[in-house]
């Protein structure tokens, strides 16, 4: 076991925090606003009594950048828990389908998927995940030598669990999860200073091209979604989203 330096995990995230921040960039960029539409549900907005162009276009542009985003910071996280686990245990990449890491301590062989938070999937999701789990655990049970134990962890980077034994596998979260993979108790404190690399930089630049797409989205909405006395025409986005033949008109 080595202990990971808090200079390494600084000279990693500015290496790779940029990757985030262009992701998340180029994911407004391409923003569609009938596509936004599509994805969300008329009839929750109409019930909400939202009643201008504006305040509908921010609702969803916002719902649908929160979605993309959790997901582009749940890649890094992953790549940050991977090369810190690398660095102190030796852990590695896994090349074993639906598995992220694995690593070998004290002739255990831990395989683990790595999720933002505690709170990921559905019972459909969590099955599937189960189901991985079996899957490369006879595949190393074959293929490993005798004597070592094979242990399915779920790792979740933020949040807690009180009942870490799943029975099939452990689901380690937050601090738990951030100490199994570095030997660290406080790495999950100390990894959140190094993540402002360039933070107000780059959301302001990202705000710029925010401010513009509302701009444009809500003046297309206006023109496409509203009457000609400016109310908001729920028919035609209903029939956007639902409508089988998808008319609008």
């Amino acid at each position: 076991m080595s202990h990971i330096r808090g200079r390494d995990i600084a000279e990693y995230v500015q290496s790779h925090i940029d990757d985030f921040h262009k992701s998340r960039l180029l994911k407004l960029r391409e923003l569609k606003l009938e596509e936004v539409l599509k994805r969300k549900n008329p009839y929750l907005f109409k019930a909400k009594n939202i009643s201008t162009s504006e305040t509908l276009v921010r609702s969803i542009v916002d719902a649908y950048l929160s979605s993309q985003e959790e997901g582009l910071f749940g890649a890094f996280l992953e790549g940050l828990a991977i090369f810190i686990c690398g660095k102190v245990y030796g852990g590695w990449k896994s090349s074993t389908e639906g598995i992220d890491l694995e690593l070998d301590r004290e002739r255990v062989r831990y395989i683990v998927v790595i999720k933002s938070g505690p709170h990921w999937g559905n019972s459909s999701q969590i099955k599937a995940m189960k189901r991985d789990f079996q899957k490369a655990k006879r595949i190393l049970q074959t293929n490993t030598p005798s004597g070592i134990q094979v242990i399915a962890v779920n790792g979740c980077c933020y949040g807690t669990d009180r009942r870490p034994d799943k029975g099939e596998y452990v689901k380690l979260c937050g601090e738990r999860f951030w100490s199994f993979i570095s030997g660290e108790d406080n790495l999950y404190v100390d990894i959140i200073e190094p993540l402002g690399h360039r933070a107000k930089e780059r959301n302001d630049d990202f705000m710029r091209e925010y401010s513009k797409v509302l701009n444009v989205f809500t003046r297309d909405f206006t023109l496409a979604y509203c009457t000609e006395d400016g109310a908001i025409a729920w028919d035609r986005i209903v029939k956007l989203v639902s409508r089988s033949d998808q008319r609008t008109q």
